[in-house]
């Protein structure tokens, strides 16, 4: 039924708390692929806009080229993690927009399931933005598997 699994990344524990879902959707399914997907947010958009005000083209392209850097060394140890399992892993690091980066990558790479987190990189910029996750659903054709697992909730109910 699944072939290929997109597993979007953002770099925090809570977006790696899917990482369990995938490796069992994967085995039990007999996965022929799993994409693992880093986004670099253009800091002209969105939250890293608020945060890089008054900084010049050449400061913003590094920080961009920067964030590339980092993404492509992040995904490379998790995917590391992830083949001891046995698992076909393969990464990616892409710019755009985070929810739409993600439906178009999993429509154009005949991606079979999302398995995404609901919770990950946070704060004032989710509250004013929406949620990536929110949206990825409304707006994805592929399957998506949403996890938010106990174990990695930070939860104020005591």
């Amino acid at each position: 039924m699944y072939r290929k699994i997109l597993a979007p990344l953002d770099g925090s524990e809570l977006s790696e708390c899917t990482l369990s879902h995938v490796r069992e959707v994967a085995k039990g399914c007999q996965v022929t692929e799993v994409v693992l997907l880093y986004i670099v947010e253009p800091y002209h958009k969105g939250e890293m806009h608020y945060r890089h005000v008054g900084l010049t083209e050449e400061e913003i392209h590094r920080g961009e080229v920067q964030e590339e850097a980092y993404g492509r060394e992040y995904l490379s140890g998790v995917a590391d993690k992830m083949k001891k399992d046995g698992l076909t892993v393969k990464t990616e690091v892409v710019n755009g927009i985070p929810a739409e980066e993600i439906v178009n990558y999993a429509e154009k790479n005949g991606v079979d399931l999302i398995i995404m987190s609901t919770h990950g990189r946070s704060g004032i910029a989710r509250w004013a933005l929406g949620s990536v996750a929110d949206r990825v659903l409304r707006h994805s054709v592929t399957p998506v598997l949403m996890a938010a697992p106990r174990s990695c909730r930070v939860s104020s109910m005591g």
